[in-house]
């Protein structure tokens, strides 16, 4: 038994493995004021919904982008799952060679992106995970991870714009009957997601002119399940690729 816990700007996302099963997976908000004993509260109520005894756990993944909370939930393991978790970076061996300057500077959670991509779906290929950020990760046909693009997430986006537009409120983010919306609230939803869409598809194809025409794409993220079915540029969607990413991570470090 597995726990992968991988800490975002929004969304604190988790997943319970059995083996390559993922059994339970879990996305919450990521609440900056919390503090080690909530959040290792937190973590024994997820196991305890899923009939997971902490004892059984055989190791924890940790992977952060949250630097001020990366200690805080590193204590509420040791603490409440009596557990020490591997605390994911660059250096650890991940079945990639790291393109990028510095390969200190990539985030975890597009390294575990690229690391399920070649091992789940192939290389050349590319991930585009709808999160906080918007950002695209290229792997070269030669297991090299060269990086990618990274903009503002469609939420980020829709924030901007209404609280600088007044005229302009927050929508659900569900796709409009038409591209071409007929008020205001058709409008921005095609904007953001029809949008988002259109940028993917001409990224993809800058993309695979450096890489491959044959690169796969994958979508994951939050968002990865309303974007996708707007366009045909996608390959597969896997929403919980991260936590397949840092599994195998796992896999290649265990002690």
């Amino acid at each position: 038994m597995l726990l992968i816990i991988d800490l975002g700007n929004t969304n604190l996302t988790l997943g319970l493995y059995e083996g390559a099963t993922l059994l339970r997976h879990w996305r919450l908000a990521t609440d900056h004021e919390r503090m080690p004993d909530e959040y290792g509260l937190q973590l024994q109520g997820l196991l305890d919904h899923a009939r997971c005894n902490p004892a059984t756990l055989d190791g924890i993944v940790f992977s952060s982008v949250v630097p001020q909370l990366t200690g805080r939930v590193v204590q509420a393991c040791r603490q409440y799952l009596d557990e020490e978790p591997l605390v994911v970076t660059s250096a650890l061996k991940n079945g990639l060679t790291i393109r990028y300057e510095p390969p200190t500077s990539v985030g975890t959670d597009r390294i575990a992106d690229a690391v399920a991509l070649k091992a789940l779906y192939g290389v050349p290929g590319i991930v585009i995970d709808f999160g906080t950020a918007t950002s695209f990760n290229a792997v070269s046909r030669e297991g090299e991870y060269l990086g990618g693009a990274i903009m503002a997430g469609v939420n980020v986006a829709l924030t901007a714009l209404t609280q600088r537009a007044a005229k302009l409120a927050p929508v659900e983010l569900t796709a409009p009957p038409s591209p071409i919306g007929r008020n205001t609230v058709h409008a921005l939803q095609s904007g953001l997601l029809n949008g988002y869409a259109a940028m993917a598809e001409g990224m993809v194809s800058r993309f695979r002119s450096e890489i491959g025409a044959d690169a796969k794409v994958v979508a994951t993220g939050g968002l990865a399940e309303t974007i996708a079915p707007l366009t045909k540029v996608f390959d597969a969607v896997a929403p919980w690729l991260t936590l397949d990413g840092l599994r195998l991570i796992w896999e290649m470090n265990r002690p």
